[in-house]
């Protein structure tokens, strides 16, 4: 493993194939941190894509993440869920735990202001799943949930089962978290959330989030949702096509289908949010232990290369997947 002065960091090299690769890091500025990563989380929808080269080229400049290096399709350094301990830079950092949108690597430097401190109370393990919760919030947003209503979330990955979980704490909402997998339900107990496979499901939802990543989870929104209700999508397909049946109860409901997607604050919102006030509020959303469930396994970062493949496989079933480095 690197010293402070180098790096090493996960690359993926080929559609499937991946290798750690040293850098020199740069020296770090008055107003830089240099960190040194405790715990990175592998987000498996974005990363998945990434890693089997499946991200279209007309979303390569959108797709990007804030410290990728390398262009799509590869050789790409790629990730978003970076906790380390900062080991230089202004005083009010220096020794702090931090998230940073940064990719797997065990050292970097970045602007000060690209660091967030972790609240005292949150363990930095559970950390790595707050660029999952930011997601979730964006979909929350975006789902305009009302006091009382019936709510359905397809799809009961790390994501889908944030948004069942904070809708749930919504007062007099109803929440039914839907999945194909029936081990699925020991999850959505853990975080107090009613589950259902699919053909269980109640109808005559007032709002469906999807978040499976599949066809199928976004025909079965169309088919559970109330007259004049809404079907917040929040899957991302890649260069998938899909096919949706809106013809018939779509135009004859007057449904409403709409994207969610975390690039962006809602436009009400941005008045008086930013992404930083946004990473805030998932850092502080994540001190619930209940949370912990969401981690399904734990890896040290060298094995990366190896263990990569079937991690960022679609036929996973791996939640979060923490990888741990060791200095």
């Amino acid at each position: 493993m690197s010293n402070s002065n180098n790096a090493t960091a996960f690359w993926v090299t080929h559609p499937g194939r991946g290798e750690l690769r040293h850098e020199t890091l740069p020296a770090a500025g008055e107003d830089d941190v240099l960190v040194r990563t405790l715990y990175t989380g592998i987000s498996r929808g974005t990363e998945s894509l990434v890693f089997n080269a499946r991200v279209p080229e007309s979303e390569f400049a959108r797709m990007r993440a804030p410290f990728q290096a390398g262009d799509f399709p590869a050789p790409v350094k790629y990730g978003y869920a970076n906790v380390g301990h900062v080991l230089q830079g202004p005083p009010k950092l220096l020794n702090q735990r931090v998230f940073c949108l940064y990719p797997h690597q065990d050292h970097f430097v970045v602007p000060a202001s690209a660091v967030l401190p972790l609240p005292d109370a949150l363990p930095a393990e559970r950390a790595v799943l707050a660029a999952n919760m930011e997601t979730a919030i964006n979909g929350v947003w975006d789902a305009e949930p009302v006091l009382g209503e019936r709510i359905s979330v397809i799809g009961a990955g790390v994501v889908g089962a944030l948004v069942a979980y904070l809708c749930a704490r919504i007062p007099g909402v109803e929440v039914q978290l839907i999945d194909i997998n029936p081990d699925r339900e020991s999850l959505a107990a853990a975080l107090g959330v009613p589950f259902s496979l699919p053909e269980a499901a109640s109808a005559e939802q007032d709002c469906v989030i999807h978040a499976s990543g599949h066809a199928d989870g976004l025909r079965q929104a169309l088919s559970l949702v109330g007259n004049e209700g809404r079907i917040i999508e929040m899957s991302w397909f890649g260069e998938g096509e899909v096919s949706v049946p809106l013809g018939g109860a779509f135009h004859s409901r007057r449904l409403t289908l709409r994207a969610s997607q975390v690039g962006q604050l809602p436009p009400r919102l941005q008045p008086r949010w930013d992404y930083q006030r946004r990473l805030r509020l998932a850092l502080n959303l994540l001190l619930d232990d209940r949370l912990d469930a969401l981690i399904s396994g734990e890896s040290d970062f060298t094995r990366m290369p190896d263990l990569a493949p079937a991690l960022l496989a679609s036929s996973s079933t791996e939640l979060c997947h923490r990888l741990r480095y060791s200095h």
